[in-house]
């Protein structure tokens, strides 16, 4: 699942859209067509899916393939602090001015002047008049006044927009959103308000199971499954059964593959180069492991590494380059 979507050139420019296709190499495994068909299923009925869950779960790339699997163009929208209203909407630029001059008549000199305002829309006044799929990836990090603007879009299908020729606009049929966040308790992330959730059909993600996690590693690392399932191995005995927010992910799965595969690395808790890979790529992420408020040091690390390694042995050696 290390890409959802392939980026299609449009045939005709479509400002602050994208056309999406889905990939190829999207692993889809039990789990992750049940979520798909699921959000598929709440989308088509009318309602905005919104994947929820920590970091590294992959909600971002399945809510691209999710959006692919529409064929509509796809607008992307990513939270931010600083957003706020005109961010998403739209605002004026300016004023545009004309002066007509009429001496027909020579003896007579007739002046009209016109005063209009310069309106440029943003993604989300965009995707709505365009039916667009809008993917706002981590919502919650925009504060929730600035995503108040919502609450009427979701709810009457209707957009308040402040440009000249009308206060509203009427949503397209074909539009649709889907939402991710991270939880609450992530620095920069913000409480979401309750009538906006209300309006969402909240699919909660976690981490997905080993399976999933092997074919999503060797996919994007080129390192067979055998390999690849050792690797998540190691990633999931570091992450434990609790969620914090620094622990490893899929991510680190991933880099520690391409490392691998690149300098042609055994996985092999033996080997010294792949022992101090997997320490620089997942050291640092291991610190709920430590009993101290500082992280596993290398020696504890390689002990580990060497007890979760012989649970699962090598069967063969990775020689495949990287793609």
């Amino acid at each position: 699942m290390s890409k959802a979507a392939e980026l299609v050139q449009p045939k005709t420019p479509q400002p602050a859209s994208l056309a999406v296709s889905p990939a190829e190499g999207f692993v889809e495994t039990t789990e992750v067509e049940r979520i798909a068909a699921r959000a598929a299923v709440y989308l088509e009925a009318g309602y905005p899916v919104h994947l929820a869950g920590p970091a590294g779960t992959g909600k971002t790339t399945l809510a691209f393939h999710i959006a692919a699997t529409r064929g509509r163009p796809v607008s992307l929208l990513h939270g931010n602090e600083a957003f706020n209203g005109t961010d998403l909407i739209g605002r004026d630029s300016g004023y545009k001015k004309s002066t007509t001059v009429d001496n027909f008549i020579h003896s007579v000199l007739k002046t009209e002047e016109s005063v209009d305002v310069n309106w440029i829309d943003n993604r989300l006044t965009k995707a709505c008049e365009q039916g667009h799929t809008l993917v706002y990836d981590e919502f919650n990090r925009t504060r929730a006044e600035a995503n108040n603007i919502l609450l009427s879009l979701l709810e009457e299908g209707i957009l308040s927009v402040p440009r000249a020729g009308g206060g509203y606009i009427r949503v397209h049929p074909e539009f649709r959103m889907i939402l991710t966040s991270n939880p609450a308790e992530y620095a920069g992330v913000h409480k979401a308000q309750d009538a906006l959730l209300d309006r969402l059909i909240t699919i909660r993600c976690e981490h997905y199971d080993a399976e999933t996690e092997t074919r999503i590693v060797a996919s994007a690392s080129g390192l067979p499954e055998d390999d690849a399932g050792r690797i998540v191995a190691l990633v999931r005995a570091l992450r434990g059964e609790d969620e914090a927010a620094d622990q490893p992910t899929v991510r680190g799965a991933i880099a520690l593959g391409r490392v691998c595969a690149a300098a042609q690395t055994p996985v092999d808790a033996k080997d010294p180069v792949f022992a101090a890979m997997a320490f620089d790529v997942l050291g640092d992420a291991a610190m709920h492991l430590a009993q101290t408020d500082s992280a596993l040091t290398r020696g504890e690390f390689n002990e580990l590494l060497k007890v979760v390694l012989a649970r699962s042995p090598r069967r063969k050696r990775s020689t495949k380059k990287a793609a």
